[in-house]
């Protein structure tokens, strides 16, 4: 089988600040003879462009049936979105067709959906519609003896990193300071945990058989609803900022998404805020100026 890595990935990896990316990435090609030739599956393709964070391989069963094959690296935290995909159970989320194998670690066998076809091709206000409807099945009662992070902990990491951004560039040090102080306040006083997808967005939603969306790809975290639902909330934000009227479409999705899911609006601009200015600090540091500009420039409307 003649292998080369989708180069969205290999560009993800080589901005990756975890220590062992780049060997991986060169064991990468070993890795997938292994597992498709332990499990007797026939490949079709590698999907491009594919992930940030992990290789995803289309192939068959031994009895001819679609199936997609997931590698990823330990850093992405496979073994987590393998308890979060088996306590779901395929209802609003991928089936996982290897839930009683250890299948090797990084490595899961899913259900095929139709990756050409996500909630984002929809018009923007159906999207959003659909996509919210599939994130809400997801927000079910943890699995007892969870090995779940919870939204505390994730968030504690990353604003650790944005402390020290921030004092190494004044620029973003205003933006940093209102987005911890919301993180600060949201976690006193957080309503009734669930088990959340973690990094949900109308792209992570695909179009399948057993039911018209299936939200891919968590990286499952135990915290309240609104954290999941904010990064829904920037989707499309390029086209947010080009319009001259993104602050105040911005402020009215907030207001939109909140009432559909019955949240409250005031956690939801908050957590929107922090997941913002968290992504736009990272990729800044990471060399993705135009993307930090745009994030940041959102950032500043909430």
């Amino acid at each position: 089988m003649a292998f080369e890595p989708p180069q969205r990935l290999v560009r993800a990896l080589g901005e990756t600040e975890r220590n062992g990316a780049a060997d991986w990435l060169v064991k990468l090609p070993e890795l997938v003879q292994q597992v498709v030739g332990l499990r007797e599956l026939t490949v079709e393709r590698v999907q491009a462009p594919g992930g940030r964070s992990s290789l995803v391989v289309l192939v068959r069963q031994a009895d001819g049936t679609p199936a997609v094959l997931k590698l990823a690296p330990p850093w992405a935290r496979p073994e987590s979105e393998r308890a979060a995909l088996a306590h779901w159970g395929g209802f609003g989320a991928v089936q996982l067709l290897d839930g009683d194998s250890d299948g090797g670690e990084g490595v899961l066998l899913l259900e095929r959906l139709h990756p050409e076809m996500s909630v984002r091709s929809l018009p923007e206000a159906k999207a959003l519609l659909e996509a919210a409807g599939t994130l809400r099945r997801l927000w079910v009662e943890p699995p007892a003896g969870q090995v779940f992070e919870s939204v505390a902990e994730r968030t504690g990491r990353q604003a650790e990193a944005m402390r020290t951004s921030a004092t190494a560039d004044a620029e973003v040090a205003p933006l940093v300071d209102a987005a911890l102080a919301a993180r600060e306040e949201l976690l006193a006083s957080a309503p009734q945990a669930r088990l959340l997808h973690g990094t949900f967005r109308q792209s992570k939603v695909l179009a399948g058989e057993r039911m018209p969306w299936l939200a891919v790809g968590p990286d499952p975290v135990v915290g309240e609803c609104a954290f999941d639902l904010a990064r829904l909330v920037r989707d499309r934000v390029e086209d947010l900022i080009a319009s001259p009227s993104g602050a105040s479409i911005t402020r009215r999705r907030v207001k939109r998404l909140a009432e559909s899911l019955e949240l409250d609006q005031e956690r939801l601009r908050g957590w929107t805020l922090f997941r913002a200015v968290e992504s736009g600090v990272r990729a800044r540091r990471v060399g993705r100026p135009q993307d930090a500009e745009l994030l940041l420039e959102f950032a500043g409307w909430l």
